[in-house]
Parts: structure tokens; sequence; C-alpha cells
């Protein structure tokens, strides 16, 4: 999510860069002032694990619960610094010739967004594998990785024109398959936490798909509404692939729920009552809006006009709606799976590291050289054991990114 909004809401103070790691167990902060970092283990209070303020943040991304997060600051816009939060070390550098627009991690990749490339980088040495260059024009830097390693799948938008979703096989790098989605440009994406499927919003803002990663076979089609177009500004499953959140620059978020298909008998019935018979001598354009699933439940915020990022997990054994203000707020809504309708605001936090005062409420490319490492000096060695360090891969199957002394030393093969 790009920290372009300069305005706040109402609990706000001024205009922050907001992002969920990758499993939703914590939220990464950006400010003129630095980033910080909080746990999402609690509701009733927001607990700070880390506080940097050395310098202005635009982008900072978290690996899981790891040590490892990516750094990028206004000041300068082209380098991303790899760092170890824990350690309070900088692990290393790199430059791009142009602005960096979005970085994705996962336990195998880290990718970079510019304008016009994606670089997709070994997370275990920031080498560069592979760059997809001259991409149509992503001034918004709109992407997605999968957060599954089996399925490292990068998406990413294949026209400017038009709403194409191309997907790239990020561990094999080649492309994998292009997905019609939209008639108008992409606005959102997000791949499921298995990343067999994946999300989609256009521009225009009205209908939400899900299709299958491995054919772009149509899965769900979602109406967000008919009334009014609108700006996306996230998809988001939830951990347990139940339900997709979308929230945009209105006051509302919209949950779906992503039930199967009903059984061919009832659909036949469907087929030869009224309905049926009317659909059949209707136009397609309104015949897709009665097909079109609507939200299983809804959450109304208390601002509109800011950018926000959602998350929808588990936290103290409950299904909860986040939504993560750039104004500088984080707001709990609880959600339960068995019934729809609206959604009360539960707790809301603020952002901007001061006291505590969370409460119930009462109501194109210049140049496309390769990025150039900027800081591999003295001591590189350690730096990188430091990177093995920081993201703490844990055996297929096995640990949960805790503990750091629960993970062997890492080899590196050579081929």
């Amino acid at each position: 999510m790009n920290n372009t909004n300069t305005s706040s809401d109402s609990n706000g103070s001024g205009t922050f860069f907001v992002n969920f790691n990758q499993d939703c167990t914590s939220l990464a902060v950006g400010s003129k002032v630095g980033y910080r970092l909080y746990s999402l283990s609690g509701i009733d209070t927001l607990e700070q694990i880390y506080s940097n303020a050395t310098e202005d943040t635009c982008l900072v991304e978290r690996l899981f619960s790891s040590s490892l997060v990516a750094v990028v600051s206004l000041t300068a816009p082209r380098t991303l610094k790899v760092c170890h939060f824990k350690k309070g070390t900088e692990i290393c550098n790199y430059s791009y010739s142009n602005t960096i627009l979005a970085v994705k991690l996962n336990r195998a990749r880290l990718v970079v967004c510019l304008e016009e490339s994606l670089y997709i980088h070994n997370i275990r040495d920031m080498k560069v594998l592979h760059t997809i260059r001259d991409t149509p024009p992503n001034p918004q830097g709109l992407c997605a990785l999968s957060i599954n390693n089996d399925n490292c799948y990068l998406a990413y938008p294949g026209s400017s024109t038009i709403g194409e979703v191309q997907i790239f096989d990020a561990n094999n790098l080649h492309a994998k398959t292009m997905i019609p989605a939209h008639e108008s440009p992409l606005a959102a994406l997000a791949f499921s936490p298995n990343g067999t499927r994946i999300a989609s919003a256009s521009e225009k803002g009205t209908v939400i798909r899900v299709f299958l990663v491995a054919d772009g076979t149509k899965l769900f089609e979602f109406r967000r509404g008919v009334k009014r177009c609108v700006a996306i500004s996230c998809l988001a499953f939830s951990m347990c692939s139940q339900y997709l959140g979308c929230s945009s620059n209105t006051e509302t978020v919209h949950v779906f729920k992503l039930e199967e298909p009903k059984d061919s008998p009832r659909r036949s019935v469907e087929e030869t009552s009224w309905m049926g018979y009317l659909t059949n001598y209707l136009p397609t354009q309104v015949t897709d809006v009665f097909n079109q699933g609507r939200a299983f439940t809804t959450a109304h915020l208390p601002f509109y006009g800011v950018r926000n990022v959602i998350a929808i997990t588990i936290i103290q054994n409950q299904l909860r709606l986040l939504v993560a203000s750039e104004g500088g707020t984080l707001y709990v809504y609880n959600l339960d799976g068995n019934e729809g309708g609206d959604l009360a605001l539960l707790k809301q936090h603020r952002l901007d590291g001061k006291i505590e005062e969370s409460h119930k409420p009462s109501d194109s490319t210049a140049g496309r050289s390769d990025p150039q490492q900027i800081r591999r000096k003295d001591g590189d060695s350690e730096k990188y054991r430091e990177m093995s360090a920081a993201v703490e891969s844990p055996p297929k199957g096995g640990f949960q990114f805790h503990n750091e002394e629960e993970y062997p030393p890492l080899t590196h093969k050579v081929d």
C-alpha cells in the first residue's frame, strides 16, 4: 500500500504507511519520524514490538514474525534497506533506477516493484534472480506475492488500459498465465493464503472476482455496489480462506463469504423458475448482476476518503476484522461467521506511538539497469549470517517463527 494520501481521519494526527505482515500477527507503521511494529496478539491493548525513530519511512515490510524488515525512506525512495530489527543492524541495502513503489516478501522471495519493472530477489542472500522489464506503466506499484512457498506466485497488471492479471511463477522464474479479469484497469490484487486463488478489483470498483491461479477459472463474482464507482484500496483473504474483505475510499468495508456454488439440482430448478425464464431474455449485463454475490457482512468506518488496509484473522479465539487507516488508527471489529449484517466497532488504537488511548467507542522508468548493492563492506559474511538469522525459515511443516533459537543454521547450495 503506497503512502500517497495527505489527509487524516478524525482520530489520526498525520499520514502513515500501514501494512499487516503475511500472517496478520503484526502491524507495521511508517511515518515521518521512523517506523514501529505492533503485535496483534490481543485487542484490549496494542503492544509495540519495536520502534525506530531515525528517519522518515514510506514503506516497511516485516517477514512473518521474524526479525527481517525491508524499509524504504522518503529521503531515499530508490534505496531498499534490509534490516535485522531485533539486533538493530542493517544487513544490506540496494539502490534501483527509479522510485520503489512496493516491496513484497515471503520466506523464499523478496520482490521490489518499480513503475515499469519488477525485481525478484532470493531472500536468503538478496541476489537478483530475475528481472521483469518493460511492464505496463504501474504508477501505484500494484502487485501481490503469494505467502505460500509451494505456490510462490507473483501477480501484477498485464495492461494499463484493461484489467489483465499477469501471473508469474517466482519459484521457477517464468510466466504462468494471464487472466482477463476486468474491462477496466486493475485497482487491487490479493492471493489466498495457500496461493491457489487470486482476487481482483478494477478502477471502476463495483465488482470483485476470484479466480483459480492454475488456469484462470472464475470461481466467484461479488458486487460491492451499484450506486457509485469507488477507489478500492485493499482486498484481503481471511487466514482461513473462507472470507474476502474489500475496503475503499468510502466509509464501508465489505466482507464476502466464499461459499462453494450450489449443487446442480438446485441450479436446474432455478433455471426453470420465472427468474430463470426471465433472465433468458435480459441483456447479459443485467443477468450478471443477478448472479453476483452480495456482502456477507459490512463494517461502517468512522471516516472516509482515507486509504486503509484490512485483515481478517483470529485473535484470542475470535474472528476479527482489522482496519488500519493511514490517518493513524487501528479499528477492530468482531466478525461472526454465522450471522451477517452490520459489524459493531469493538476497539480502536492510535498508531502514532503516543500513550495508548484505546477505548470502546460510544457509537515510466528512466533507466533499466539492475539494482546496485551500495553497502557490502567489512563484515560481509557476518551480515549475511544476520540475513539467515533474520529470515528464520523453519523446516516445512515445522516451527512457527516465534523463537530465534529454534532454527538450524542455513546452508547454501552451489549448482
